[in-house]
């Protein structure tokens, strides 16, 4: 699975977020680097001629990175097999020891800012002016005894409501990465607890100290994606490549509401036109229910010819997917238009024009399961007049819509039944359906997500619109809330995430023509 497009982060969840400095808010993490390498190339050459240089993509990030100065300088000399005396701070940079190496290369790194200026990553700038406003406290840690020079050169010193550096770890006797402390002392200044607070690190030694500290969530920057798996390999429970992929989510918008109290998406044109005044919309369809009327049988859902253009048409206008439960090949055969996306299996199949493809590999571990409660399903409910088991790829469906009232509750009891015999596979409920599938982290909002990513749909310039009339969809319904449009057709007995509501397809198709209109009088102007 892709990492997804961004991580939504609800105000309320935490409380506090802490930054490192080098390469997460500003573009010195280069800089430090050029200086490291200068340094440690010169003292090497000095002591063989036929030294080996020091390699940036490995030895940099693997001993030195996010580590105090001198822990830098010792750990890659360990690993060159040199040994020298420690020194004390106050050693010239002519000293062969590890402090007077150090600050080497500090005089050579503050070179450089004197010379090229101090550069910052606009993404986290934006971000932090966001959390700020949203009422978080904001702290920065690094190793550096730069820390406080380096962001008033950069007019940032006053975003943040702490600092713990290379001179406030000194003076406080504060180990550094990969120890957690620098990060347990920021969140302390900060008058929260480790569990209330967000890490944004893009060190491997960054991210072990958050996860050693227990936060609440450690987020590796990945300013290169190669590096994103390195950096979950160490600690961090997510990736990132930039801070344009995490949106803060009003937790005020993240609850369920009654069908009945939802308003018409047919009564919201304007709230719509608003939308496109300032993001492009990326519309996501049910198949099921929403595109078609639910019918007795499976087999008969066959979308209708004006149903079929009125898709087709706004497809042209904008970014257009379908997420069904059915298999990917039958609801593309059923839709009828090949260069739509389709997400079949609730998004465990996903393919589209040129050449996007997701067949979820993991599902595939599942397979021998799915035949086997298949064969159990198939014997078990033999005699129950009007059931149906419609085997999918991924998952196995039981419909009972033409089941006998005195029969349903059986039907559902051996569905439930047989897939708790295996560990691998969990049930799920919908509209007269039960279905076996796949236990494993996976639903149509991640698949909405996914799609997003794919599809190279900026969050902060896209607005996406799902439209479901079934439980499962709650699960797209639900990743939306606060932050994008979830539409629900009809009810499905429950309470909903959805924001509006459609009363059946007939609305639909009027609401998907006039959403039509609206995207194409929004590019002309």
């Amino acid at each position: 699975m892709s990492n997804t497009i961004f991580r939504m982060i609800e105000r309320g969840q935490y409380a506090a977020a802490i930054f490192d400095l080098d390469g997460v808010i500003t573009r010195t993490a280069e800089v430090h680097a050029r200086a490291w390498k200068r340094m440690f190339d010169a003292y090497l050459q000095s002591r063989d001629e036929e030294y080996a240089p020091l390699d940036i993509d490995s030895d940099y990030f693997q001993y030195i990175d996010g580590k105090p100065r001198y822990d830098g300088v010792e750990s890659f000399l360990e690993s060159r097999d040199i040994t020298i005396p420690y020194g004390a701070p106050a050693d010239g940079p002519e000293k062969e020891t590890i402090c007077g190496l150090g600050n080497r290369k500090n005089d050579i790194f503050l070179e450089l800012i004197h010379e090229e200026g101090v550069q910052v990553y606009g993404d986290t700038v934006a971000f932090i002016r966001e959390l700020r406003d949203a009422g978080f406290g904001v702290a920065v840690i690094s190793a550096s005894k730069n820390c406080r020079e380096i962001l008033r050169a950069a007019d940032l010193l006053h975003l943040f409501d702490a600092r713990v550096d290379g001179v406030v770890a000194e003076k406080k006797n504060i180990e550094g990465k990969p120890a957690p402390d620098v990060f347990i002392y920021a969140a302390e200044l900060l008058e929260q607890s480790p569990s209330e607070c967000m890490v944004f690190e893009d060190a491997i030694a960054g991210v072990q100290a958050g996860s050693a500290g227990d936060f609440g969530i450690v987020a590796g920057v990945a300013r290169n994606p190669e590096n994103r798996d390195t950096l979950l390999q160490h600690g961090a429970d997510i990736t990132i490549e930039n801070f344009d992929e995490v949106m803060l989510i009003d937790e005020r918008e993240r609850v369920k509401r009654s069908p009945g109290e939802l308003p018409s998406a047919l009564a919201e044109e304007s709230k719509f036109k608003a939308i496109l005044k300032d993001q492009n919309l990326a519309i996501f369809l049910d198949y099921d229910g929403t595109l078609t009327p639910i019918v007795s049988r499976p087999e008969d859902a066959k979308m209708s010819g004006e149903m079929r253009d009125i898709v087709h048409n706004l497809s042209e206008a904008g970014t257009l997917a379908v997420i069904s439960g059915r298999d990917r090949k039958d609801v593309e055969h059923l839709v009828g238009l090949p260069d739509l996306v389709y997400a079949g299996s609730h998004g465990f199949d996903i393919s589209g024009p040129q050449d996007m493809q997701m067949d979820n590999e993991t599902g595939e571990e599942f397979l021998p399961a799915l035949d086997e409660a298949e064969e159990i399903l198939d014997n078990r409910l033999a005699g129950v007049s009007g059931a149906q088991i419609e085997r999918k790829r991924y998952s196995i469906a039981v419909h009972y819509r033409n089941v006998t009232d005195d029969d349903i509750e059986r039907v559902r009891q051996i569905a439930e039944n047989v897939a708790a015999k295996f560990d691998d596979l969990k049930t799920s409920g919908g509209k007269k359906i039960i279905e076996a599938q796949p236990a494993v982290d996976w639903d149509k909002g991640k698949a909405l997500l996914w799609l997003m990513d794919a599809l190279d749909l900026n969050v902060r310039e896209t607005c996406p619109i799902y439209i479901g009339d079934d439980l499962t969809d709650e699960n797209a319904f639900e990743t939306l809330a606060g932050w994008g449009v979830g539409i629900l057709v009809g009810r499905h007995g429950d309470d909903t995430y959805a924001k509006y509501h459609l009363k059946d397809v007939e609305e639909v198709k009027q609401f998907l023509r006039e959403l039509t209109e609206l995207i194409r009088e929004s590019s002309d102007e």
